[in-house]
């Protein structure tokens, strides 16, 4: 099978196509410039040179592919409008070339908002923070398209490797400053670790499924506070982990902060059920500070 990423050389994308690559398929993904599309060859990934914003650099490579993986987002002030470009480019090359295409979009679970205690599941209505209040219309153009296998993916917060929003609990401990926390810090967010979440992608692939969603996300529940202060510790800071109010915060980070500042209870037992996706990591909290050595070697 022939598949084509979106984003990949991105946190997420990258680690989807280089799965997808070891399990056998062959992979071109999109990267902005040559010097990002070297890492891709080194993976044995076809880069294809382009940008979201321009179907025409991309749209012939993803008609020839069977599976689509939309694993890019921009959060440029246009990054919208380059997202409903490139899923309507994505659909027309899957009405073209060989078929049936699949199309996977990744969205995330913060498309539930705040839930607190409340555990949900695929099935519950969604209900976005600001910041993300366009990935419900998004989910949707892909799963009711004509002609597609369209799927849904909802990760929860990713770590691992060069870390992704988690990246921000070892950047200011590593120069002598208090880990970003948000809120009051007690609240609890679902965590995948970066090779988990590409897993799900290749079974997705896999599976024949079409119009579903799934979370994915292990189903550790320690706090964002006790996450953020074992993060600090694995980078050396002594000081104290002080959690910065959601008003303070939004007068310096907008919309963001209210997304970092939700508490969630996600069910991924869906993707456990239909495609035997089983989690391989525990958890940040125990081996935070393996994900600070990794987090800084990246760096380095």
């Amino acid at each position: 099978m022939q598949v084509f990423v979106t984003g990949a050389t991105g946190y997420i994308g990258f680690a989807v196509a280089a799965a997808l690559r070891r399990a056998g398929y062959r992979v071109s993904g999109l990267a902005r410039s040559e010097a990002k599309a070297r890492r891709l060859v080194q993976h044995e990934i076809e880069p294809v040179i382009g940008d979201l914003a321009d179907p025409k650099t991309y749209l012939d490579v993803a008609s020839d592919c069977a599976l689509l993986v939309h694993a890019a987002f921009d959060y440029a002030a246009n990054g919208v409008a380059k997202d409903r470009t490139t899923i309507d480019t994505l659909l027309e090359a899957a009405r073209r070339g060989p078929k049936p295409k699949t199309l996977v979009f990744t969205s995330g679970a913060w498309v539930y908002g705040d839930t607190g205690d409340r555990m949900v599941d695929e099935t519950t209505p969604s209900n976005p923070p600001k910041l993300v209040a366009w990935r419900s219309a998004h989910e949707q153009m892909v799963l009711q398209a004509a002609g597609v296998r369209g799927l849904v993916i909802r990760p929860g917060d990713v770590y691992g490797g060069s870390g992704g929003l988690t990246g921000q609990w070892f950047a200011g401990p590593s120069t002598g400053n208090p880990p970003l926390v948000v809120g009051d810090g007690r609240n609890r967010v679902p965590m995948v670790h970066v090779d988990d979440l590409a897993n799900a992608y290749v079974r997705v692939a896999e599976s024949g499924l079409a119009g579903e969603i799934f979370n994915v996300n292990e189903q550790s529940r320690a706090t964002v506070l006790e996450m953020a202060a074992a993060a600090a510790r694995a980078a050396g800071y002594k000081g104290e982990v002080r959690p910065t109010p959601l008003a303070e915060a939004r007068k310096t980070m907008g919309d963001f902060a209210d997304a970092l500042a939700l508490s969630q209870h996600v069910d991924a037992r869906k993707a456990v059920r239909l495609l035997g996706w089983h989690p391989s990591h525990e958890g940040f909290l125990d081996e935070a500070d393996v994900y600070y050595r990794a987090w800084k070697a990246y760096r380095d």
